[in-house]
């Protein structure tokens, strides 16, 4: 019953971690993980060196003004100039600049001779999307953010010339880099990006086929890996490669990208690689390109995949922590939080994106959760101990049980060397034969209250009541020190308080009684001693049946201790030697002593 008490009880936590990881993923939570996801994975490795960028940089700005003031015989002219001499041409030539609107017909024209010349020109284009409701696959309404609104494509000479990517460049809710699009289906034809453009010229030159990755999405979307921070690629002066100052030759067979480089063209992002840094476009569509080549781009795993997995994991997680202790399962939290970071490496590393922190955010709230049901179950055990003992023992013996954090109930049984206190009341039966039975009660009262008061004021435990009779335990449930003196000292104080309550009866009923106790020390069984649903705490063992017998053997007013008891406290004890006297139940007699005086308290 316990197992599939247990096993429902993580069913449950699995359920509600599965479904709180569901909406984490798609909620805030899922960039908070991915940024730390960048963090790990992203690291700058340039690995391919024919990827160059021509900067229409400051300088170039100020050599040739705003770039909406350019003719365009200035592009024409780096087009051929990067292409005049066979041999040394670049294998393709990306322009991340859209050149949209006529403006002279003859340097237009003359433009578009230049790159259908060459052959090799990539110019960009752009979709302007806004998000409409669209009906999808299974009929249902969905908001489709990328819907195209309309498309800002090269002026018509140009377009004819040249192939034609989209330069968009996608930004994730938390404004950072770190996903392209592949292609976009539009009007029955297929665009391809900037990027995927360039990639597959390039490929074209090297005689290689394009591998397109694996895409999600309605968008067709596919996270990459940055190969490069900010500057991290070979970048060009514009005007230098214009001028004549940079060799066109050290392009040959590469990737070249024209693009914006100065802060007032107002195109930069934020990359993934190196978060609160800007990054310029034309720096996107390098890392992007390199990403292609290099086959480091990714896909996320499935939310649900991951979250049934996940959870089974929690599920397990917690079962382990309900039958470990919180030192083996914060072990085995930090095992499994350096195994989930070591899995979500090797999974990015084979093109999959993986939560980075969910899985152990989820287990360390289990965690969490089992150290405060520890804590209070602490609490309350503690509590437990401290009702029941105020039922055996004195407050400040429960106080001290209260504060110990070593102090532990064992249930069951232990062997201890105790003292056990035996006192009964002598003529109690003859008088409670002539008293109203109130009387009875109140005179019984009264003298149990004398002996629990004196037990809890020498730091004993009271084991129990029996009729007329008590019994009371010392060094149990807890160390006490000088144990055997103190329950000397006990019986003293009862005999003395005895005398006090005597004389008082006596005045009110002519009647009296007095107490008759026995003393014995050595090993027993002490704990709670029954069953599951019903238990006492006591001790059991010769030593309490040969203290009771010597409280049976005691005559009214008379404290008879054992000779182990008197060995411990003949210093500071004043007796008369009895001698040896038969006990019932034992084949040997026992040597006993009468206390006359106590001469030192405890």
């Amino acid at each position: 019953m316990r197992y599939l008490r247990n096993m429902k009880t993580a069913a449950v936590t699995a359920a509600v971690i599965l479904v709180s990881l569901a909406f984490l993923y798609f909620g805030t939570a899922g960039f908070l993980d991915i940024g730390i996801s960048d963090r790990l994975n992203q690291r700058a490795s340039v690995t391919n060196k024919k990827i160059y960028i021509i900067g229409i940089d400051d300088k170039t700005l100020k050599q040739y003004g705003p770039v909406n003031t350019w003719s365009r015989e200035i592009p024409a002219k780096l087009v051929t100039l990067l292409n005049g001499t066979e041999g040394t041409r670049p294998a393709v030539i990306g322009f991340d600049v859209i050149y949209s609107e006529e403006a002279d017909r003859n340097a237009d024209d003359a433009f578009a001779r230049a790159c259908g010349e060459a052959g090799n020109v990539v110019a960009a284009m752009s979709f302007s999307f806004k998000e409409q409701p669209e009906r999808g696959a299974d009929g249902r309404i969905v908001y489709n953010p990328y819907h195209v609104d309309h498309v800002i494509w090269p002026y018509d000479s140009l377009k004819k010339e040249v192939r034609c990517g989209f330069a968009n460049t996608f930004v994730d809710t938390d404004g950072y880099v770190r996903q392209a699009m592949a292609y976009l289906d539009h009007e029955g034809e297929r665009a391809y990006s900037l990027s995927s453009q360039v990639y597959q010229i390039y490929q074209e030159s090297r005689g290689e086929e394009a591998v397109f990755p694996a895409v999600y999405g309605r968008n067709n979307r596919f996270y990459f890996t940055y190969s490069a921070k900010a500057g991290g690629y070979s970048v060009v002066s514009m005007a230098d490669v214009l001028d004549g100052t940079v060799d066109p030759a050290i392009f040959r067979d590469a990737v070249v990208l024209v693009g914006a480089y100065a802060v007032g063209m107002q195109d930069s992002y934020m990359p993934a690689i190196a978060h609160n840094s800007q990054m310029y476009g034309v720096e996107i569509h390098a890392n992007i390109i390199e990403a292609l080549l290099e086959g480091k781009t990714q896909l996320p795993v499935s939310p649900l995949l991951y979250a049934v997995a996940a959870a089974l994991l929690c599920g397990v997680f917690y079962v382990f922590s309900e039958k470990r202790r919180m030192l083996y399962t914060t072990i085995l939290l930090a095992v499994l939080t350096a195994l989930d970071l070591v899995f979500v490496k090797i999974m990015y590393g084979n093109g999959w994106i993986v939560p980075t922190i969910l899985l152990p955010i989820c287990l360390t709230v289990i965690w969490l959760v089992q150290l405060a049901r520890g804590y209070l179950a602490e609490i309350m055990r503690r509590r437990r101990v401290v009702n029941v003992f105020k039922q055996y023992v004195a407050p400040q013996v429960v106080d001290k049980i209260s504060k110990d954090k070593d102090f532990e109930l064992v249930l069951g049984g232990e062997n201890r060397h105790i003292a056990v206190l035996f006192v009964d009341i002598r003529g109690f039966t003859t008088m409670s034969e002539s008293l109203q039975p109130e009387e009875v009660v109140e005179i019984l009262n009264e003298y149990l209250g004398l002996t629990t008061q004196a037990i809890f004021d020498n730091g004993g435990t009271l084991d129990k009541f029996v009729g007329d009779a008590t019994m009371a335990v010392f060094n149990a449930p807890f160390d006490l020190d000088d144990y055997i003196f103190r329950a000397v000292a006990t019986a003293w104080d009862m005999q003395a308080g005895a005398e006090r309550i005597a004389e008082k009866f006596r005045e009110r009923y002519g009647k009296t009684v007095s107490f008759g106790i026995g003393v014995n020390c050595g090993n027993a069984v002490v704990g709670n001693i029954g069953c599951d649903f019903r238990m006492d705490y006591t001790a059991i063992g010769d030593t309490v049946n040969t203290a009771a017998r010597l409280e049976s053997n005691a005559r009214p007013g008379q404290i008879l201790i054992s000779a182990e008891v008197y060995e411990a406290v003949k210093e500071r004890v004043d007796v008369t030697p009895i001698g040896e006297i038969p006990l019932k139940g034992k084949s040997n007699g026992v040597f006993v002593y009468q206390v006359n005086n106590v001469k030192k308290q405890v």
